[in-house]
């Protein structure tokens, strides 16, 4: 409404009297933009003041009876109108990724049973949203936050009396960029963006914020970060928090995050796994008769790979390099082994190649590794104690630390892809 008009206020007061319609005066009286609840005693001032903010039935009722959309047009109004009440939804945006993909450009609008799950739980979640409690200046605030592969969340709640009630909820869907984000970036990303959105309740008041992941403990303490990790940090220093880390089984109202690892080598995941000890050493072992991986065993599942037996055995029988005639009626995987003839050598009667850096300060045996033992290989690189179910560049120099075989990097690319728990 512009400022000035002669009948603004009239206009005002007859709309706040709309609002406010059902209240009789001798509970609420209002004049423009104050608003007073009375009450001889202060338990019937707290009775004369609503539980909490809700959804409009009416309003909701539209979601309820909304046919399935036919295109994207239709689509978009119908998440118009259920974003205006994701505040009353917990994990919103993750409920809602389904149907955001439709929309996106040069998607194809094909309703699958996904798409239709997502309809209904969207209509059946503002049905029966919870009520949102009235914040109270006396009481500290509590901000639980999350962050998965697809998006971000956040709860902010207080203790009221006996009970945690919640004030609001957010939630973000996470970009394509944002997505290759590493585990710890997505929680700093949560972090910040429900920081941001909630700043007219925290800023300039002391909060606990609650956290299933360890690491954000240590790397809001980090001496020197840089890039977009300082930026983050330096705008949560405007902040006077104290930071609680519980297990994920306590962080439901937030979603447990699984772990994910990074795409990338990210050096500030790498600095909190050597701060909280989650990375160990895995230099090449020295394959022994009483080890699992013995020299017997090896040397018999090389001789057993029709790629590498042909090379084993070329080399246990001389050190001279066989002619191109020799090895051209052999498979094509075995004619790369050839071309590193110079590199492969014989152990024990096994097969390794010699690795050496460019300037000759580093030296590296590693195991030809053949087809029946690669899984296992990459069992003990990726998803062991030790491998900590890394992404694809740390599974592949930790793979690359003990063994070679051909196509490695296609095999390590396809194994973390495939991985269920990642």
């Amino acid at each position: 409404m512009p400022f000035g008009l002669c009948n603004a206020p009239a206009t005002f007061e007859r709309l706040m009297e709309t609002v406010l319609r059902g209240l009789t005066s001798e509970a609420c009286l209002v004049y423009l933009d104050d608003i007073i609840i009375v009450g001889r005693t202060f338990q019937e001032h707290l009775n004369n003041i609503p539980d909490g903010v809700k959804t409009d039935p009416e309003k909701t009722k539209t979601v309820v009876d909304w046919p399935r959309p036919e295109t994207v047009h239709d689509l978009r109004s119908f998440l118009g109108l259920c974003t205006y009440y994701s505040r009353f939804v917990n994990n919103f945006s993750a409920i809602a990724r389904p149907l955001h993909k439709l929309t996106e450009a040069r998607s194809n609008f094909n309703w699958t049973e996904e798409c239709e799950k997502s309809f209904n739980s969207l209509k059946q979640a503002l049905t029966t949203s919870p009520v949102l409690t009235y914040h109270r200046t006396d009481k500290e605030f509590i901000l639980d936050t999350d962050a998965s592969n697809e998006g971000i969340g956040a709860v902010l709640s207080q203790n009221i009396g006996n009970e945690e009630c919640v004030i609001a909820y957010f939630s973000k869907s996470l970009g394509k960029p944002e997505r290759n984000y590493c585990v710890t970036r997505k929680e700093l990303l949560a972090i910040g963006k429900s920081i941001e959105h909630f700043r007219h309740y925290l800023y300039g008041r002391k909060f606990l914020f609650r956290t299933d992941h360890a690491t954000l403990r240590w790397l809001l303490n980090f001496r020197e970060p840089e890039g977009q990790i300082a930026r983050w940090i330096q705008r949560l220093k405007e902040y006077d928090f104290e930071i609680q880390h519980r297990k994920g089984t306590s962080h439901g109202n937030a979603d447990a995050l699984s772990r994910r690892p990074c795409k990338e080598n990210c050096k500030h995941c790498t600095n909190a796994e050597k701060k909280f000890g989650m990375e160990t050493d895995i230099s090449v072992k020295v394959l022994t008769t009483e080890d699992a991986w013995s020299s017997n065993e090896v040397k018999k599942a090389q001789l057993e790979d029709p790629d590498i037996r042909p090379i084993l055995e070329k080399k246990l029988n001389s050190e001279d390099r066989p002619s191109w005639q020799e090895i051209a009626p052999e498979s094509p995987a075995t004619k790369r082994y050839w071309a590193l003839w110079d590199s492969l050598h014989v152990k024990d009667g096994v097969l390794y190649r010699k690795w050496e850096s460019d300037d000759g300060s580093s030296c590296r045996w590693q195991l030809i590794l053949p087809k029946s033992r690669i899984q296992e290989g990459l069992r003990e690189t990726h998803d062991s104690a030790s491998g900590g179910h890394f992404g694809v560049m740390k599974t592949l120099s930790k793979t690359r630390e003990r063994f070679y075989w051909d196509k490695l990097r296609a095999d390590v690319e396809k194994w973390c892809r495939e991985c269920q728990a990642c």
